[in-house]
């Protein structure tokens, strides 16, 4: 139907005869001649309609915003003072002599070059929301970013290999989404969270390599980075150990940075110890493009007659960290009361500070530290005129989450980055996570190594460490895996720990321990979070940004009002009632 796109057109192409479809973006009326801003999945191209082309010129005056045409026309150049620099068809100008309308539109919810659309009109009408430029631009560059993938696990002779979505429920940290079955009354198919377990079967028939860009299901809590059903790349390899993976993943990763940002990401990504993360940076996705460690201060705290100091310092539960910020001290007394209330969202009582003037330091605390604990504050945290030292004492939980957190909003508040990109790789995760009345969870998932025999898993848990790593970029996880328990001894005894009996364990992984038993190889993988992924290379706020059609934070879809009742006939047939 059409010669060209709207968008290549150039002065290459003047005194050329063209045919364009696609949408009306704007119409204009300039004193009898008519513009109409054309535009297709590549850009924009301006037609003219002059008076002299009767037919063409009173069929263009009914024409509308978002009306489908087909136009035919001559390029020619624009006037040198009409010239438009921002768009790539800004100097030259189709003079129509024919226009198809292809199709009306009626007038619509919103603007689509508007900025204050709410997401909720955006989600409802998301077909014409996919129309701006900007949602092309990032589900383009999410194909982008699939087809590189795909390229590189096939040049490194991967393969694709589909697994079911009608499974069983398996732990993987978040609640089921549940499928009623109608030929086993009773009884129900859970979506996958993620394809662990039959990636671990791939693994034991031998095919070595396996990935799969494959949808995963969570009912869970929703937040911009969250969705129920999400996208991953689920990566396992036999014969290959945590040093291994992780380098190729990281090879994939700096290519797909070149390719598709031209990026040139670090020869050597960086890592560090889930240990030494918390104790630095308060979290396990540490944000290394800002240049701010959190210090510890529970040796300089432990004899100092301030309470709410010395009581964390001398407890093993517990921490006194501080946080210097480099030209804080011109933080204003309203904006730590708003960070005092920030961290309060992460259980902090409050929020101690120390500002460094030229006159020398002031705080509240001060009197009750003396000038010696502050002089040494001061040279621990290399604090000097023009910071601020902000301090938390609680529970160690409550401190890293708080300074944590607060670090990185003052890093945005305060623009504190000193690089655009900062990949790291964690390393050396607990293999468990201790609840207060003692029982054990999986940081990860069941399946995860220990870097301990079983004998030392069993005496010390809480201090043992699994084969995990997590690749974080600019403090978000994009990809987290672990090298897998390959021998059915250890797998029983990981279950044991976490008070899984042998009734049950064969009960909800009797196929797994049946497998292991038969010449299981050594194996690991990794799980990228792609909606993560690209929304960080478009650099989006929030995951439904990169994905066509997301649903809200409640878990529903506004466009096709989902979730729906179901007929009471449909119940019947499944044996389910509501209540």
């Amino acid at each position: 139907m059409r010669t060209h796109f709207c968008g290549e057109l150039n002065k290459s192409f003047l005194e050329k005869e063209v045919t364009l479809c696609g949408w009306v973006n704007r119409r204009r009326d300039h004193g009898g001649v008519i513009f109409l801003d054309l535009r297709d999945k590549i850009g924009l191209a301006q037609i003219v309609i002059n008076p002299e082309t009767k037919e063409t010129f009173k069929l263009a005056e009914s024409i509308r915003n978002e009306f489908v045409l087909k136009v035919k026309g001559k390029v020619i150049a624009r006037d040198t003072e009409m010239i438009n620099k921002k768009i790539s068809t800004g100097e030259i100008e189709v003079l129509a002599n024919e226009i198809e309308i292809l199709n009306t539109s009626k007038p619509i919810p919103f603007q689509l070059d508007s900025e204050d659309t709410s997401e909720e009109v955006r989600l409802k009408y998301r077909y014409l929301d996919l129309r701006r430029h900007e949602m092309q631009k990032r589900l383009r560059l999410r194909s982008k970013v699939t087809k590189y993938i795909r390229d590189f696990m096939d040049k490194n002779d991967f393969i694709d290999i589909e697994t079911p979505f009608l499974t069983k429920a398996t732990p993987e940290g978040a609640r089921d989404y549940l499928v009623p079955s109608r030929t086993h009354e009773g009884s129900f198919f859970a979506l996958p969270q993620s394809p662990q377990l039959f990636k671990q079967l791939l693994m034991m028939s031998g095919f070595e390599r396996y990935y799969q860009i494959v949808k995963c299901f969570r009912d869970e809590d929703l937040r911009a980075d969250r969705q129920p059903e999400f996208t991953q790349l689920d990566v396992e390899t036999s014969f290959m150990n945590e040093i291994e993976i992780t380098s190729l993943m990281e090879e994939m990763i700096r290519g797909l940075f070149q390719e598709v940002l031209n990026v040139s990401l670090p020869k050597k990504f960086s890592s560090i110890s889930y240990h030494e993360s918390m104790k630095l940076y308060g979290v396990d996705r540490p944000d290394l493009r800002i240049p701010m460690q959190m210090v510890d201060m529970n040796e300089t705290m432990k004899d100092v007659e301030f309470k709410v100091f010395s009581g964390p310092a001398n407890s093993d539960k517990a921490r006194v960290a501080a946080l210097k910020i480099p030209g804080g001290a011109s933080i204003s007394r309203k904006q730590i009361d708003d960070y005092t209330k920030y961290v309060s969202i992460y259980g902090a009582k409050g929020l101690a500070y120390i500002k460094i003037n030229e006159d020398g330091p002031s705080s509240p605390i001060i009197k009750f530290l003396g000038e010696d604990i502050t002089d040494k504050v001061i040279e621990k945290t290399k604090a000097s005129i023009g910071d601020i030292i902000f301090f938390g004492a609680d529970t160690t939980k409550i401190v890293n989450e708080s300074l944590g957190n607060l670090r990185e909003k003052l890093a945005r508040d305060l623009n504190l980055f000193d690089s655009e990109w900062a990949p790291v790789w964690v390393f050396d995760f607990p293999m468990f996570d201790v609840e207060d009345d003692g029982t054990l969870n999986a940081i990860h998932h069941p399946f995860t190594a220990p870097s301990v025999d079983s004998q030392t898993l069993v005496k010390e848990p809480e201090k043992s460490l699994s084969r995990a790593y997590d690749l974080v970029i600019n403090g978000s996880e994009v990809g987290g895996g672990s090298i897998r328990i390959h021998k059915s001894d250890m797998q029983k005894t990981v279950l044991k720990l976490l008070g899984i009996d042998d009734d049950e364990a064969r009960n909800k992984f009797g196929f797994l321990l049946d497998a292991l038993d038969y010449g299981c190889p050594p194996h690991g993988g990794i799980a990228f979070g792609l909606d993560r992924l690209v929304m960080i290379l478009c650099e989006a706020d929030s995951i439904r940004e990169v994905i066509a059609f997301p649903k809200t934070q409640t878990a529903a879809c506004l466009l096709t009002n989902a979730p729906t009742i179901i007929p009471k006939v449909q119940l019947r047939e499944l044996k389910l009632k509501t209540i």
